[in-house]
């Protein structure tokens, strides 16, 4: 899935705090949204969806940091539990969507995310076809209500930025290979 969704993603997680831990709410969005952002810098460095996409690790911070933060909230550790949530959450999903190849739709792989303790890859579930499909859009604008209906600030700048890139990106998706070696 695209980075605006996972952003989205981020943001859904922190919702609750609105409710429970209001002045830790827009921290704790930020924090989402950074986390739903960071396995995907793997693009960048290593192999994408093997060196920071952690379907397994990750909830191994997030979960402990999670309760840290239900039974000693402070920003410190309400960012670190979303944060870590986001990017657990992150890793996992990229699973539901297709490989992390140029061209899915065209040449479709067996391979979605790395499982580490496996050593092995999971094989695409391909509910979304592709990252930048036209669905994987309409779950960015779904994801997208509460970062647009709840919340201001920064996280609701974030939120329409998000849209507008995957906006964007869905309208170019199929092109991006042909400009950027992704």
């Amino acid at each position: 899935m695209m980075s605006p969704t996972h952003t989205a993603t981020g943001v859904v997680l922190a919702t609750p705090l609105l409710a429970v831990a209001p002045e830790f709410a827009a921290v704790g969005a930020l924090a989402g949204i950074a986390g739903g952002i960071f396995p995907d810098l793997d693009l960048f460095v290593g192999e994408h969806r093997k060196t920071l996409h952690f379907p397994v690790y990750y909830w191994l911070f997030a979960l402990p940091a999670t309760l840290l933060a239900a039974l000693s909230p402070s920003a410190a550790t309400v960012a670190f539990a979303l944060f870590s949530l986001s990017a657990a959450v992150h890793s996992v999903v990229d699973w539901f969507g297709a490989g992390p190849e140029p061209r899915p739709w065209a040449e479709p792989s067996d391979q979605a995310v790395f499982l580490h303790p496996r050593g092995q890859w999971l094989v695409p579930k391909r509910w979304v076809r592709y990252d930048g499909a036209p669905e994987d859009l309409v779950l960015t604008g779904l994801l997208s209500v509460p970062g647009l209906l709840y919340f201001g600030g920064s996280v609701r700048t974030l939120t329409v930025a998000g849209l507008v890139v995957g906006v964007v990106y869905t309208a170019v998706r199929k092109r991006v290979p042909d400009y950027v070696d992704i």
